[in-house]
């Protein structure tokens, strides 16, 4: 009898534990979808640490933990860290209910090249595609953070934070026309500043300036560039070119470096002419904006450059950040903190032109 007991209680807390584990949610690690190119996986949670590898936009890893802005991330064979700046932490879930929400978004315009659709609205769906930088696509809906997108006639989805919603019509009617040269500094054998790990301040220069150039390009504006590619350029011949066109800004991009004070950092903008003060100051503050950077904001000064000195039409010089600061080096690689100031020059430009 008593035997007969204990086989029922076994039987009866069996079925409990078989009931409640049905019913349970079942919980998956949160994915990190990163949101830069060329982003470093590091050893630990610095820039101090070594790097074991890189990861690129759209791509996803299981969450092991967070800790002190950077993400570690599940790696095969082992573990990294990547900075938390750079990363969209998602919770994900068996029974995550898809809900729909109304979005009057029409359109979106990819921000990264070989960025993932993929078949459902999370990272635990398959890539059906990789879209690239630049293409537009019509939105069907939005589901939590993703928009359903119609790719070609096949429907797909895309994380909305890798994405930019069409510029309003106005932002495009201020730049419509308007003649804006990019004056990526030094190049050539004038490498200009060094970086802390021995990289030249004419390598970052070319990036803003491309990348700031397909934006403007976008809006409408006719952009031109003192130079295509990696060359030697007198800086008589950059103002000179400013000069003899119909030039409604002219924009010289510049990064500094102190080797000796390698924790200095800090964005800055130039101009000569009084009149364009304005043009400094609101550039200035779009960057600063953008980039959330107060702390950062060594404000507007007149400039005695000879790009400015030389130049007839509103001209602007800007030292966005210093090279020599290990961490700001890094951080200046990367493909979403470039948009970050390229999308202030462009707040800033866009705040000028509507004077």
């Amino acid at each position: 009898m008593q035997t007969h007991s204990r086989k029922l209680i076994f039987i009866l807390l069996t079925a409990i534990i078989f009931l409640y584990s049905a019913n349970a949610e079942i919980v998956y690690a949160d994915e990190a979808v990163i949101e830069g190119s060329n982003l470093n996986i590091r050893s630990g949670p610095g820039t101090d640490y070594d790097s074991v590898g890189v990861a690129d936009t759209g791509e996803s890893y299981s969450v092991i933990q967070q800790k002190n802005d950077w993400v570690e991330i599940e790696l095969p064979g082992g573990s990294g860290w990547v900075a938390e700046e750079f990363t969209t932490v998602t919770e994900s879930s068996e029974e995550a209910e898809e809900t729909e929400i109304e979005t009057d978004v029409s359109s979106i315009t990819i921000q990264h090249e070989h960025t993932q659709l993929r078949e459902g609205p999370s990272t635990d769906y398959d890539i059906i595609h990789f879209a690239e930088k630049g293409i537009e696509y019509d939105v069907l809906s939005a589901i939590n953070e993703w928009y359903e997108i119609d790719a070609a006639g096949q429907s797909g989805y895309i994380l909305k934070d890798l994405v930019s919603e069409p510029k309003e019509a106005s932002n495009k009617n201020v730049f419509k026309n308007k003649t804006i040269i990019i004056d990526a500094g030094h190049g050539g054998r004038d490498v200009g500043a060094i970086g802390a790990t021995d990289t030249y301040e004419k390598s970052f220069t070319y990036l803003t300036a491309h990348e700031l150039e397909q934006e403007l390009q976008y809006l409408g504006a006719n952009v031109l560039l003192t130079r295509e590619e990696d060359e030697f350029i007198s800086l008589s011949s950059r103002s000179t070119y400013s000069n003899f066109n119909d030039t409604d800004a002219f924009i010289s991009i510049h990064y500094n470096s102190v080797p000796e004070l390698p924790h200095v950092s800090g964005i800055e903008s130039f101009y000569y002419a009084d009149q364009n003060e304005n043009l400094a100051k609101y550039i200035q503050q779009g960057i600063i904006k953008e980039t959330d950077e107060s702390e950062s904001d060594r404000g507007i000064a007149k400039g005695d450059f000879q790009v400015l000195r030389t130049n007839l039409k509103p001209s602007v010089l800007l030292e966005l950040g210093f090279i020599s600061n290990p961490e700001r080096e890094a951080l200046l690689q990367t493909n979403a903190y470039q948009k970050k100031l390229v999308t202030g020059i462009v707040e800033g430009l866009r705040k000028y032109f509507s004077e």
